[in-house]
């Protein structure tokens, strides 16, 4: 894991839960596990080998039931089988951060925790007992807790690092941000995972920017962890990045879309695609359990006003040198390799910032080229060499603006 990630973590998080006696990792016994309809709601029993320390908290649009755990291995739970209640929407479960698992359960209908508790002994399990309430009663009761985790102190307050613009007398600051990880997935097609793949084609960006020299490599993340898009964004103010390249590559469920694309930040999508595409990466925070109450609608009326006049005509730059870059290197792209979106991730006003799309696993011929490590191999290089004539290109300019 980055330690700029660790450090990160240690200076949010925290890096224990305190006045706790239960540790180490639990195996959850999917046959001793539950979802199962009552008369009042539905009771929820998750099995486990040892106890844990663990949370429970709900959270609106959409309706969630959200646990967190320390720390549970989810192998062998199969979320499919394991919904099988009218009340439940979906189950996803995974690693959430650094020592921490989450289980988050889609309502599809409002209802309040009425008891939750864990047996300890023989048999060591989590039930809650869920029933049914108003949509008044359940928005009320609804959001996360002061501390998503268990009785840390108050984060500490990290200063705003000191920076200023690349100008070509100092290493390139870029930020490569794997998308999805953790209990977030990503797109999947024939066993193939968006955030596994995606993951290690950073590590290979990261390896050639280091390489070529006249770099400095951060990653959102280094593990199959998950990281909240606003952290992400976080993560790349600390690093004091000049570039955020985060790296995807969706699936569509009709169609027959292959190729890179490169989008930019834009308060409106440049197509339809664009704009279901922008709600499918952000929707994993959604099921992921953040809480997005203060942020949902208010992201997207203050994204272009955040959006400073210099750094904008920076990234579409940036994005056309990567365009270049990418059919130099690759060959033929998306029919339209540069569009725009109102990623919430590309929201940093102050740090030119780019979606790439590398390809559509739901193409045969994406998937393919997607796991040739030859295909990474150029697609890394033409990453590289876009990033070098963008940041010469820049450079110049911000010596002339010095003038």
């Amino acid at each position: 894991m980055s330690r700029l990630f660790i450090a990160f973590c240690a200076l949010f998080w925290g890096v224990a839960a305190q006045g706790q006696d239960l540790a180490g990792l639990a195996r959850v016994d999917a046959a001793g596990s539950s979802v199962t309809d009552t008369a009042a709601g539905v009771d929820l029993v998750l099995s486990l080998s040892q106890p844990v320390p663990y949370r429970v908290f709900t959270l609106d649009a959409p309706r969630r039931l959200v646990l967190d755990f320390s720390t549970v291995d989810w192998a062998g739970l199969d979320t499919d089988a394991f919904d099988r209640s009218e009340a439940v929407a979906s189950v996803s479960v995974g690693p959430f951060r650094p020592g921490w698992s989450r289980m988050v359960v889609e309502l599809a209908a409002p209802m309040a925790v009425a008891e939750a508790w864990m047996d300890t002994g023989a048999a060591n399990a989590v039930t809650v007992r869920l029933e049914a309430v108003s949509e008044d009663v359940f928005a009320a009761a609804a959001g996360a807790p002061p501390s998503a985790l268990f009785a840390l102190p108050d984060p500490a307050v990290a200063p705003e690092p000191a920076h200023r613009r690349q100008d070509g007398t100092r290493p390139v600051v870029v930020v490569l941000d794997p998308g999805h990880g953790g209990i977030d997935p990503g797109a999947e097609r024939d066993g193939t995972v968006e955030a596994d793949l995606m993951l290690q084609f950073a590590r290979e960006l990261r390896e050639v920017l280091r390489r070529a020299g006249g770099f400095e490599v951060y990653m959102t993340r280094d593990d199959d962890i998950f990281v909240p898009l606003e952290m992400r964004v976080s993560i790349a103010r600390m690093a004091g990045a000049d570039v955020f390249i985060s790296l995807h590559a969706d699936a569509l469920a009709e169609g027959r879309a292959r190729g890179a694309t490169v989008y930019t930040l834009s308060e409106t999508a440049s197509d339809v695609a664009s704009e279901k595409l922008a709600e499918r990466h952000d929707r994993g925070d959604l099921l992921a359990g953040v809480d997005l109450t203060d942020h949902d609608d208010r992201v997207a009326k203050v994204l272009m006003e955040l959006a400073r006049a210099e750094t904008q005509p920076r990234a579409d730059r940036l994005a056309d040198a990567l365009v270049a870059g990418l059919r130099e290197t690759i060959g033929p792209l998306y029919k339209r390799p540069r569009l725009e979106a109102s990623f919430s991730v590309l929201k940093a006003a102050d740090i030119p910032s780019v979606l790439i799309e590398l390809g559509f696993l739901s193409s045969d011929t994406d998937r393919e080229n997607l796991l040739s490590e030859e295909w990474r191999a150029n697609a890394a290089d033409g990453i590289r060499d876009a990033l070098i004539a963008w940041a010469a290109a820049d450079a110049a300019e911000a010596a002339l603006l010095r003038q």
